[in-house]
Order: structure tokens, then C-alpha cells, then sequence
């Protein structure tokens, strides 16, 4: 046992030298800090919309500790403190909890304007608050080869471009990378192999909206989770108003259409933010967060046995409760096995605390 042991905890750590050894060191040219996720080895992924591209940073922080109770008060405050300027000046996006150190990483934009400087903090589970070096970090990027053009604009003269990257996540060897293409079905989900060589043209998703009664390939997936129903791995993703659709990652070919379930529709006039799932007693469950609608705790239990809304409705499909006692959640990420890193909103500050898992 000693020796299968031993070849097995070699084998990971080579496999885990193979990851490191694609990243180079050097400064990066990170436009927009945005959605982000952990992968294997403290390796930190941030999609950066404005250029178009995924990246994978060392953040050398492999150093396991346990899950404790967090809270930093002002969190906004104190890193536009740091950076000589004030909470109205920042924007924060993105918060991922690093499941081996639980140091939480924020990604930050410095500035509302287009030319706002990217950059990424460090909170340890103590409060201590570091900017994470973009300049002296090993890193690797690939490029998304059809993400909108700059100057693309939506019916409401919003920027295309911003949504090239939605939402990123790890999964078995892979980044899969939510957002829009510049192709005519422009949602899109796409499935790169880590380390990074090529991103192909991703597929191209295709929903029935059911509070919308129309099938749509504009809108892109605002948050989502890697899942396995049946024994088979899907994606789990939300969209805005708010219908939850699962697609088997085995679908997911370059240039194919692909048409995902509509397993739930879950309020009009809301935007998904994030969601985690996570056991609790004898059953799992989906948290996510939302603009307008709370927090909602769905079951994971037999979720192949919806066959798919095909037809206008208002709610539907799987069941969900709201968690009246969370309010104002604005980013959401698992910190440990029984604890939830959440990014509330307290007036105009944003306090990063954890919360039980409901």
C-alpha cells in the first residue's frame, strides 16, 4: 500500500509540475480583472474581457489551512485606501475563495472609464489585505480567436466586447469559458485544455426562455457550475430572467449548435450572479445569487427527470427556496465544507465575511 501510495503522490506531483511549468514569468498584460476560478496547484484563472482572453496565474499559495470564520468590514473602502483613491472609484467583480489556503482573491477594476487598471487582491481567512503582483507572477493566456469587436454594441448601446467572458471554471483538464462570440448565435460555451495552446471557436448555445416564450442565441450564460446528472458531466447555467439549462459537456464541439434543457425558470427582471453546490445532510443543493431575487437554494436531486420547458411560463421546473435571511449578496464563492464566502452590500459598503452553508 506504502508503494502504490508513493507512485500515486509522484504522479500528482509531476502532473502538477506539468501545469506549473506552462507558466512563464514575467509581467502580464491583463486589461480587465473579471470572473475568475482555481484550478489545480494555487493556479488562479481570470478571464480579461476587454482583450479577449483567459489567463492562468502562479499565485505560489499552496499553503493548506482551515476554514475559520471571516469578516472584513469595508472591504471597498479599504482597498481604494490602498490605492489612494476612494470606494466610488473602484469595482469590485469577482471574488474566489482558494480552496487550499482560503486566502479569498478579489479582482478589481481601478476607475469606471473604459482605461480602468486591472488588478487582483489578496484577503487571508485573518482580514490581511496584499495586492497580488501582475508584474512578477508566472503566467500563461490564450487568446478567445472570435470574441466581439471592441466597438460592437447591443440594442442598448452597451458594449459587446465586455461580454466576451461571463463566466470561467475548472473542470477535469479543462477551463470552460462562458460569453458572447461575434458569431450570428453569438452565446457561446467553450472548452479549453489546460495548459493553454489553442482556444477553438467554442459551441454555440442555444435556450428556450420560457418567461420569454421564444427560443434565444443572443444572451449569454451569466453564471454556472459544473455538474454531473446521471453520472454524466454538464454544466448548470443561469441566465438572465432567470432560466436554469444544463448541457452535457460532451456536447460542447467546436463550432457546433447546441441546444441546452430549460430545467427551470426562476423569476423575470433578475440577473444570476454566482452559484456553488454543496452537500448538506443526506442531499445536495445550488446557491446562487441574484440582482433582484435573493438568494435561492435549489435541490440537485433529480435533475435528469426534467425533460425541459418548451412552452411560455412564468415559474417552473425545479423548486427553490429564497434564504430571506441573506440580503444584498453581490459575489459568491464555497469556503470549505460548511461555510460560504460572500460579498454583501451594506449601504455603500462591501463587507467579505463567511456565512453557513443553508
Amino acid at each position: 500500500m506504502r508503494t502504490l501510495l508513493a507512485l500515486s503522490l509522484c504522479a500528482a506531483a509531476s502532473f502538477a509540475a506539468d501545469y506549473k511549468s506552462s507558466l512563464k514569468a514575467g509581467k502580464s498584460d491583463l486589461k480587465s480583472a473579471g470572473v475568475m476560478a482555481f484550478g489545480p496547484d494555487g493556479i488562479l484563472f481570470v478571464g480579461d474581457s476587454v482583450n479577449g482572453a483567459v489567463y492562468a496565474f502562479d499565485t505560489a499559495d499552496t499553503t493548506a489551512a482551515k476554514a475559520q470564520e471571516v469578516e472584513v468590514k469595508g472591504l471597498n473602502e479599504k482597498v481604494a485606501a490602498m490605492l489612494g483613491t476612494s470606494a466610488d472609484q473602484i469595482l469590485i467583480n469577482d471574488v474566489a475563495v482558494n480552496p487550499v489556503s482560503k486566502n479569498a482573491y478579489i479582482s478589481v477594476a481601478r476607475g469606471r472609464g473604459p482605461d480602468a487598471g486591472a488588478m487582483i487582491f489578496r484577503v487571508s481567512p485573518a482580514g490581511k489585505i496584499a495586492e497580488f503582483s501582475l508584474d512578477s507572477a508566472r503566467f500563461s493566456k490564450v487568446a478567445l480567436p472570435n470574441a466581439p469587436d471592441p466597438t460592437a454594441k447591443d440594442r442598448r448601446g452597451q458594449s459587446l466586447r465586455q461580454e466576451a467572458i461571463t463566466d470561467i471554471a475548472y473542470v477535469d483538464g479543462k477551463v470552460v469559458v462562458a460569453g458572447l462570440s461575434n458569431e450570428e448565435f453569438s452565446s457561446n460555451l467553450r472548452v479549453v485544455p489546460f495548459p493553454f495552446q489553442n482556444a477553438d471557436n467554442g459551441a454555440n448555445v442555444e435556450i428556450y426562455h420560457g418567461q420569454h416564450g421564444r427560443f434565444e442565441t443572443a444572451s449569454p450564460v451569466r453564471t454556472f457550475v459544473p455538474y454531473k446528472v446521471a453520472g454524466e458531466q454538464h454544466i448548470l447555467a443561469a441566465y438572465t430572467c432567470t432560466p436554469l439549462v444544463k448541457f452535457p459537456v460532451s456536447s460542447l464541439k467546436p463550432g457546433k449548435k447546441v441546444m441546452g434543457v430549460t430545467i427551470a425558470e426562476l423569476g423575470n427582471r433578475n440577473r444570476p450572479l454566482d452559484m456553488v453546490v454543496y452537500k448538506k445532510g443526506s442531499g445536495e443543493f445550488i446557491l446562487m445569487n441574484n440582482s433582484s431575487r435573493g438568494v435561492m437554494k435549489l435541490p440537485t436531486a433529480k435533475l435528469d427527470s426534467y425533460s425541459g420547458i418548451t412552452a411560455q411560463t412564468e415559474k417552473a421546473g425545479v423548486p427553490y427556496e429564497t434564504i430571506e435571511s441573506l440580503k444584498g449578496v453581490q459575489q459568491l464563492d464555497l469556503y470549505g465544507d460548511t461555510l460560504a464566502m460572500v460579498l454583501v452590500s451594506e449601504g455603500s459598503s462591501l463587507d467579505l465575511k463567511t456565512i453557513g452553508l443553508p
